[in-house]
């Protein structure tokens, strides 16, 4: 083939070191681990601690890796998009201090807030950039702070939760390698269902927003799980069948980590069976735009070139997707 493709030739990870367990949650909020477990699949989550530590801290130490992993110098970067719902700040962009921190001095950045949807939102415009002939080098990182909006009295947010990042490097090919096919989707009436309330131009803070707990996200469970199991199910399965594929060419299913059961219905829907899911829900919790590239970077030795792999998402407000990717190198 001729034309140009985005492909993946690197990813890396970061997840803080501090863990916080289902015992210690047992101890902030009426619940307990067993049905933690039961309803979530998740047994702990990472929390980034300190004062100054922000979304770009996670975006950095995730890019950083991947630069001295694919032996790319950081200005022979031509782009990196940040997918975030956490930044450090309104303005400038967490991509933009990424950018700094790590020394990418020749690209330019911007950030891309889909909720849990953004890492397949940043990386199909980033493959885009690629499929122009325009931009070479491009670094999408999906990363949050899910922390610093959590209230850790809501029982029904704050066992979900934790913080990470992670990062790929996005190169061209004309090889039959790399992202194939994207399907993206967007419901803004799903907005009242999974958001935050304050802290924005509609609802600047204030003395009431703070004591009201407004500045925390907001979820309504049940809503939620019935959009996400329908319509991220639904797109997986529509992907494959517009691509001509069969439950047996798809060597991994790579869902956003936000529910163990929403995950089983769409491997369900797919025809996949457990084998070949990517999860890492238990020890990470939902980390937000950071899961799905926390799953390629902690499952990368398994994956294998010319590996069919769907990523598959949903996120609040509502946003949710699907994209088709063949890999594109062998494990190291």
């Amino acid at each position: 083939m001729d034309k140009l493709r985005a492909m993946i030739t690197g990813i890396q990870g970061y997840v803080p070191e501090y863990r916080l367990t289902n015992k210690e949650l047992e101890e902030l909020v009426e619940t307990n681990d067993e049905w933690i477990v039961s309803r979530t699949g998740i047994k702990e989550r990472r929390i980034l601690k300190g004062e100054d530590q922000g979304t770009s801290v996670m975006g950095a130490a995730a890019v950083k890796g991947l630069l001295e992993k694919t032996g790319i110098d950081p200005l022979d970067v031509d782009l990196i998009i940040c997918a975030t719902v956490t930044p450090d700040m309104p303005f400038p962009a967490t991509a933009n201090i990424i950018a700094d921190m790590v020394g990418a001095k020749n690209s330019f950045s911007f950030d891309i807030g889909a909720a849990c949807s953004g890492f397949l939102y940043a990386l199909q415009m980033g493959s885009q950039f690629i499929q122009t002939g325009t931009h070479k080098k491009v670094i999408v990182v999906g990363a949050d702070k899910m922390s610093s909006i959590v209230n850790y009295k809501d029982r029904t947010t704050c066992i979900l939760f934790g913080d990470g990042a992670g990062a790929v490097m996005l190169e061209p090919t004309t090889e039959d390698l790399g992202i194939v096919d994207a399907i993206l989707k967007s419901d803004g009436s799903g907005a009242p269902f999974l958001h935050m309330k304050a802290g924005g131009s509609r609802r600047p803070a204030t003395h009431e927003t703070l004591d009201a707990d407004e500045h925390f996200a907001f979820q309504e469970g049940s809503s939620v799980f019935k959009f996400a199991v329908t319509n991220m199910a639904d797109v997986s399965a529509e992907i494959m069948e517009k691509n001509g594929l069969t439950s047996d060419d798809i060597a991994w299913l790579v869902p956003h980590q936000a529910n163990l059961r929403i995950i089983n219905a769409t491997a369900n829907r797919m025809g996949i069976g457990s084998d070949k899911v990517m999860m890492n829900i238990e020890k990470y919790g939902n980390t937000t735009a950071a899961t799905i590239p926390l799953c390629l970077w902690d499952y990368e030795s398994h994956l294998k070139k010319g590996d069919n792999l769907v990523l598959a998402a949903f996120g609040g407000g509502f946003t949710w997707g699907s994209i088709y990717l063949k890999w594109a190198y062998d494990p190291k």
